[in-house]
């Protein structure tokens, strides 16, 4: 099954690229709830990350790299940012494949549901 995001990935739909390397992409959000809000999609189609297995670990790593990467350059490692995987629909999953939200720019409140 093509997701949104294996769509964005293969180029059939269009997203705003700010960063891409051979493992994973970072696009800005089309509907987003802080002002950076940035989505990281690692290229190998995970569903979810309850389905992450240990060949991932590197990749899982990498891309926590990346958003720090993202974080400092966007000027938020000052003062602050969120990351949310999403899992399940309680968990506010609407597309199965794993993906990271960088959030930044106001204050997050807590708990964040």
């Amino acid at each position: 099954m093509a997701t949104i995001f294996g769509k964005i990935l293969s180029g059939e739909i269009p997203a705003t690229r700010i960063h891409e390397d051979d493992r994973c992409i970072a696009i800005l959000d089309i509907d987003p709830k802080a002002p950076h809000h940035i989505l990281i999609l690692p290229r190998k189609p995970i569903p979810r990350l309850g389905e992450a297995k240990e060949e991932d670990a590197a990749l899982l790593g990498h891309m926590l790299l990346v958003a720090g990467k993202i974080a400092r350059d966007k000027g938020l490692d000052e003062s602050g940012f969120r990351l949310v995987i999403n899992h399940g629909p309680d968990g506010g999953e609407t597309v199965p494949h794993l993906h990271m939200h960088l959030l930044g720019g106001r204050a997050l409140e807590w708990p964040p549901g």
